[in-house]
């Protein structure tokens, strides 16, 4: 039967595979998730039969109990040492009990074998899982994978069988057939019903799914699917928005039992460095893009709208690179260079001509990477779709120096714990970008945790209380705006203070923060993230020898105790039977597949949508797997031709790609899927949105929404706020504050017409050939007489009054990082004005119009103050707007 396209769908008779439909329910409270995957098995062959399903959880969970219920009777699992876990399920099963075991394959894979599934039985296995929930910016992002999708798996046949997948273990993926669960026709489906409760008025939305939001009571919502039920072929993505702009928070949860030896807390801070902030050193940046087979469909596009954005992020001064992989690798240039409009735009034709093909070899280009910018910035574009993470991460930590990762999960299904991996690891972060989802706030957030200030060499010291066992012992540092947990035990009971110094750049950095550590508290979800997060500390720690040896033992002690799966020990769960229940003999096992994921190409999915009825939609495979790199047969192309073999290590450069059939896009049309011009020119047809502002985490690790509120540590992030495109107001990529009105672009906002040399011809200047005129420091070129910084403000003011009449403002999606660069120029001239009043004011006039936000407009109205005939008009627009014009026009 594995011979066949069908293998492990179905029995001889005909009979369809056990598992009849996913259903996800649980809570999303203030600072939590706690989630139930619920599976549910149906035995319709005339035997007895063994269930295996591999299926993914998010890597960042933590798995808090596991039942079987059969019979109506509900049993509950026991965490025990991964063979010691087996041995009793295969026991249990031969002795013709019922069973089930629950493995961690990888952080965020997993599989369940049910066994001796009776016939015409039903039986529900359930996983339950926490996790800790934060919100940035205002918003909360919850992620639930699917489906365990295929992954590239590089390296020689090697070794014996333990799985049931479709790849055998290779010398690079020693577990490769655990994590490649078979695709075929699949006929369960998934349902939801997810409760969310925040405590305050919040908006749901999903870019993956059509859903129901049905209000129950207060705060409280139910949130499900729309038909119902749905394919699992995509990642199951929601959206929390509040529109109250207050942050608050807990910042202190415990959790201490009656008699206990010792409280469990979690202190979470969100650190506001602002006063630290100066200008970041220039940076060596390297963008790594995945263009493999399984980004073909809709994941390049989205992957090359958002390098292009990364890349007008950059600054004067700044070295980039930009490496394509696939099967082989190859770079834009030999060596990374200036960042100038030359090289974007060099680089925005080679980006534009990429296209996707071949395997996922990640290995070679992430080691280059790392070695050309030890130092410096790696970002990462992928699905995360490959075997040998370990591997990669290994690799990637023994060529970096203070290199720090910032990734971009691509697609319908990411595989996260890689990426989760080397964000952790390097001080770097990860972002997911689902088709659907806004790319440009995604890509503004990440480039601004890049450059934020941050508090490194971080410790910790207790005063008036006891902290013990640390999680995570090596303190990660501190960003700007980025919440901080620092989970621990606590022996006694008790108020003091916890102080955490650091260093930010050269100064010193001191926070401290008063706690009270109660004798009773009834939290338990604190206490299995913190084992959790000691556990996650323990596995990376990447020893060798007996003190491997030594650290296994304190994790699955750890872990047993806690009850907590790990790569060590899994779940399992015995329901005794007897007379007619018990079976004899050894049951068949069933292999359950899995869907095709959506929106891949080589799957011919790349267009699919959801059935109209819910269900799911038969694919037929137009490739085959993805394959190996070595030793094996290279799966095909969508077409049939081979997959080119593996680049050696030397290709470290290639010539850029061919040219596509059509003309690369320009620097301004590239992103018109982003930001369609005619849509920026209407943005005063839409009525303003009401702006969003703050965090907010309510009831951290809570039993419900209504727990206790904490002080927020910072009433302001200076991450960037997310401008959606209908609203009428405009803001700095740096900036959270409601600037109390709007400005819209009309057609003929200005009275006056540029000077000839930015006037519009038969055409009209364009955006592309207007900003391709920037210099890189940010100004344009001046002509006339004067001197030069008088020249370059008219110039650049001008440039910015014709960017304006076009909708385009520093929060511009795709150039408003070059406006913004203007502007600060403009900014930075000011006090070389002051024999010029006139172009003075033009010059803060325009910028103050073109950044629109309070924190950049509170520095331009200071440096305006000395001006008479500008100070007074910088609260009214309108006045402000007709002084500009004016001054334009002479």
């Amino acid at each position: 039967m594995k011979t066949t396209e069908q293998a492990g769908l179905y029995t001889r008779e005909g009979a369809q595979v056990p598992l009849q439909g996913v259903e996800v329910t649980g809570e999303l409270l203030g600072g939590h998730a706690r989630v139930r995957v619920r599976q549910r098995y149906r035995n319709d062959e005339k035997r007895p039969v063994e269930a295996v399903y591999t299926f993914p959880l998010p890597s960042d969970g933590t798995l808090s109990a596991f039942s079987m219920t059969c019979a109506g009777r509900r049993v509950e699992g026991v965490v025990k040492e991964r063979e010691e876990a087996f041995r009793t399920y295969d026991d249990a099963v031969t002795a013709g009990h019922g069973a089930a075991l629950l493995d961690q394959e990888r952080p965020n894979v997993f599989t369940a074998q049910v066994g001796n599934l009776l016939p015409g039985e039903e039986t529900v296995v359930e996983v339950e899982f926490l996790q800790a929930v934060t919100a940035e910016e205002g918003s909360v992002r919850w992620m639930l994978p699917t489906l365990v999708a295929p992954r590239y798996i590089p390296g020689t046949p090697s070794g014996d069988r333990t799985g049931h997948g479709g790849m055998d273990p290779t010398s690079r993926v020693p577990d490769a057939d655990r994590i490649t669960p078979p695709i075929g026709e699949v006929h369960y489906g998934l349902r939801m019903d997810l409760l969310v409760d925040l405590g305050r008025e919040v908006v749901v939305e999903s870019p993956s799914h059509t859903i129901t939001v049905n209000r129950e009571s207060g705060t409280r919502m139910r949130v499900g699917f729309s038909r119902g039920e749905v394919s699992l072929d995509r990642d199951l993505v929601l959206s929390l928005r509040s529109p109250d702009s207050s942050a608050v928070f807990t910042p202190l949860v415990t959790h201490r039992k009656d008699g206990a030896e010792a409280g469990t807390f979690a202190l979470t801070v969100i650190p506001d460095l602002l006063a630290m902030a100066s200008a970041p050193p220039k940076q060596e940046v390297v963008f790594v893009v995945d263009v493999s087979g399984s980004m073909a469909g809709e994941s390049l596009p989205q992957a090359q709208a958002a390098l292009r954005l990364c890349l007008r992020h950059l600054r004067e001064g700044d070295r980039f690179n930009v490496i394509a992989f696939e099967s082989s690798y190859r770079s834009f240039k030999p060596q990374p260079v200036p960042f100038t409009q030359r090289t974007l735009e060099e680089a925005d034709r080679w980006v534009a001509a990429l296209q996707a093909d071949g395997g996922t070899e990640l290995l070679q280009p992430m080691q280059a990477a790392v070695r050309t910018a030890p130092d410096g910035v790696v970002v990462l574009l992928t699905d995360g779709q490959v075997g040998n993470e370990d591997e990669i991460l290994k690799a990637v930590l023994a060529e970096r120096k203070t290199a720090r990762l910032y990734s971009f999960g691509i697609g319908t299904n990411v595989s996260d714990a890689l990426l989760r991996d080397l964000a952790k690891q390097t001080g770097g972060a990860v972002e997911f970008i689902h088709p659907g989802e806004r790319i440009d706030d995604k890509v503004v957030a990440q480039f601004s945790r890049a450059l934020a200030p941050r508090v490194t060499e971080l410790q910790v010291s207790f005063d008036g209380v006891e902290g013990t066992e640390l999680s995570p012992s090596e303190l990660p540092p501190m960003v700007d705006g980025v919440p901080w947990t620092l989970f621990g035990r606590y022996p006694t009971p008790g108020t003091g203070k916890v102080t955490l110094r650091g260093r930010s750049g050269r100064e010193p950095f001191a926070l401290t923060v008063r706690v009270d550590f109660p004798a009773l508290s009834d939290r338990p979800a604190v206490e299995k993230l913190w084992a959790a997060e000691r556990i996650r500390g323990w596995e990376a720690a990447g020893l060798t020898g007996r003190r491997a040896e030594s650290m296994k033992k304190r994790i699955v002690d750890l872990a047993v105790a806690h009850q907590i799966v790990t790569r060590y020990t899994s779940f399992v769960v015995v329901e005794e039977r007897t007379a007619e229940r018990r079976a004899s003999g050894q049951p068949e096992t069933r292999v359950v597949p899995v869907n095709a994921p959506a929106g891949w190409d080589m799957f011919g999915t790349a267009k699919q949508e959801e059935a109209a009825d819910g269900g799911a939609v038969n694919v037929r495979r137009r490739g085959g797997p993805l394959g190996r790199t070595q030793g094996a047969a290279m799966p095909s192309r969508p077409g049939g031709r081979p997959m080119p073999a593996p680049a050696s290590a030397g290709a470290a450069f290639a010539p850029p790609p061919p040219p596509a059939m059509a003309p690369a896009p320009s620097p301004a049309r590239a992103a018109a899927s982003v930001a369609p011009m005619k849509e920026m020119k209407d943005l005063s047809k839409s009525a303003p949105a009401k702006k969003r502002k703050g965090g907010f985490l309510s009831g951290l690790f809570g039993g419900d929404a209504e727990a206790e509120q904490g002080t927020s540590l910072r009433q302001s992030v200076s991450a960037p706020e997310p401008i959606m495109m209908e609203s009428a107001y405009s803001q700095d990529d740096d900036e959270r504050e409601d600037t109390g009105s709007s400005l819209p672009m009309l057609d003929g906002l200005y009275a006056a017409e540029a000077p000839a040399a930015l006037s519009r011809d038969e055409g009209g200047v364009g955006v592309e050939a207007l900003l391709g005129r920037q210099l890189a420091n940010g100004l344009w070129d001046g002509a006339g007489a004067g001197p030069e910084p008088v020249r370059q403000a008219r110039a650049t003011a001008l440039a910015l009054l014709e960017l304006l009449r076009e909708g385009i403002t520093s929060s511009h999606p795709l150039h408003g990082a070059q406006v913004k660069k203007a502007v600060e120029a403009l900014l930075s001239l000011a006090a070389s004005l002051t024999g010029e009043p006139q172009v003075a004011e033009l010059a803060l006039g325009v910028a103050w119009l073109a950044a629109a936000g309070p924190r950049t407009r509170g520095r331009i109205e200071q440096a305006a103050k000395p001006l008479s005939g500008l100070s007074g008009r910088m609260g009214n627009e309108v006045a402000l707007r007709q002084h500009v014009d004016a001054l334009a026009a002479r």
